[in-house]
């Protein structure tokens, strides 16, 4: 099979996207066979979600957690007017440990 190159505009900010489609073995070993030029694109501990349906398999790589833009949001979000107290939160933990010991 020949590779296939497909030209679509991402939906966001109407840029061109380039994407194309190569045909991979499965070893008998059952490894994936990636070409060189795919291959560089995967790095060593990086993840990867798997979607299938009935015939296809698509790799997207999982963003990696960025803990500054999450403590950005946490500053921006501002205080919290009905988080709980410890006293508030140890008394919900000691009812649910009585709940479950009940069991």
């Amino acid at each position: 099979m020949d590779d296939i190159l497909i030209f679509r505009l991402s939906p966001t900010n109407q840029e061109a996207i380039v994407e194309k489609t190569i045909t991979v073995m499965l070893t008998p070993e059952g490894n994936l066979e990636l070409p060189p030029e795919i291959r560089a694109q995967f790095s060593n501990g990086e993840q990867y979600s798997v979607v299938t349906t009935e015939d296809t398999i698509v790799f997207k790589k999982v963003p990696k957690f960025d803990w500054d833009e999450w403590e950005k949001r946490i500053d921006a979000a501002g205080e919290d007017p009905n988080q709980m107290t410890i006293e508030e939160i140890c008394e919900i933990v000691r009812e649910v440990r009585r709940e479950n010991s009940q069991k």
